[in-house]
């Protein structure tokens, strides 16, 4: 009789303890909120977000995220409702300002401090390149009004070298740079990883600068979302940010080859040894920020870049288009 009563006290028990943990799956799985990120392109350059991505860092988030080229295209997707969060180039928040939308697009949350191109050209100007080469040489920069042709062209100008003393191309399609400076169409050419490494390794020239370095510091690549999401949604956001946080902490404070062990499966075609160079090319070039803040400082240096460019309309307010939590 005692062995019965037992086994049906241990039945219950069991049973309990399986609803109970039931229970709680189902709600743990009801807490966990969905984002959906925007992202620009897919590249080594945001290291720090895949690695919070792949470290977990997004607590009590499911984040995903989609290839979606072209700034003004994560910009309407963000506009539209398609996704959460845009990460782009904070310019595209001023340009849907500058349009007058009323639910327009604030950054809360930065990622790269500064441009990822890298001046590429022949190897005899690797160990004393300066600035001043660039006179009468031919430069692929990308197309005209681009983010990357605009910081070039801005590079050019914080080192005092008149746009007039170099001749800037800037009629190729980011697609072509690479075809075009391999076709002999320029001296020089501004390329992103991992294409100048592919460059380097075929034997058509070395890195020489990092246009980021000769730029200076700028809220490069951010993260952003309609004014109302944020509004609606802080306590998303301040568990999104502090994911960026931790990822921006851990490519601090750990090499390259650490760091991509992290985001190899981000980057299925390229091999290991290739992406530890590209992540260690991008840490040499401080491209990435230590917190997550967007400083006005640098905000201003972007405003600074972009009227040089002629592409500010008019003044913005750092208050209005930045949220830091």
């Amino acid at each position: 009789m005692k062995k019965i009563y037992y086994y049906v006290i241990s039945i219950f028990i069991l049973a309990i303890l399986g609803f109970t943990g039931i229970y709680y799956k189902f709600n743990k799985e009801e807490d966990v909120v969905k984002v959906k990120v925007a992202e620009v392109t897919h590249s080594v350059f945001y290291a720090p977000f895949y690695v919070a991505l792949n470290n977990n860092y997004f607590e009590g988030l499911e984040v995903t995220k989609t290839l979606t080229s072209g700034a003004d295209k994560v910009a309407s997707a963000v506009l539209s409702g398609d996704t959460d969060i845009g990460l782009s180039g904070l310019e595209a928040t001023i340009y849907v300002y500058q349009n007058n939308a009323k639910d327009y697009l604030k950054s809360f949350s930065s990622l790269t401090k500064r441009d990822g191109q890298f001046l590429f050209g022949d190897c005899k100007y690797k160990d004393n390149f300066n600035v001043d080469i660039l006179k009468g040489k031919k430069v692929l920069a990308g197309r005209s009004g681009g983010m990357p042709s605009m910081v070039f062209l801005y590079a050019l100008h914080k080192n005092n070298i008149n746009i007039k003393d170099v001749n800037v191309d800037l009629s190729v399609d980011f697609a072509n740079l690479s075809g075009a400076y391999i076709g002999k169409q320029g001296d020089f050419v501004n390329l992103f990883e991992p294409n100048a490494l592919a460059l380097e390794k075929e034997g058509y020239g070395c890195v020489l600068s990092s246009i980021g370095l000769m730029s200076g510091e700028l809220p490069y690549t951010v993260f952003h979302a309609k004014k109302s999401y944020i509004e609606n949604n802080k306590d998303t956001i301040k568990k999104f940010t502090k994911g960026i946080q931790k990822g921006l902490d851990f490519v601090k404070n750990n090499d390259a080859t650490k760091i991509a062990e992290v985001i190899k499966s981000e980057f299925t075609s390229t091999s290991f040894e290739d992406l530890v160079s590209v992540v260690e090319r991008y840490k040499n070039a401080d491209s990435w920020w230590e917190s997550t803040v967007i400083t006005e400082r640098a905000f201003n240096n972007l405003l600074d870049l972009m009227e040089y460019n002629g592409m500010l309309k008019s003044t913005v307010n750092y208050n209005d288009l930045v949220y830091n939590e």
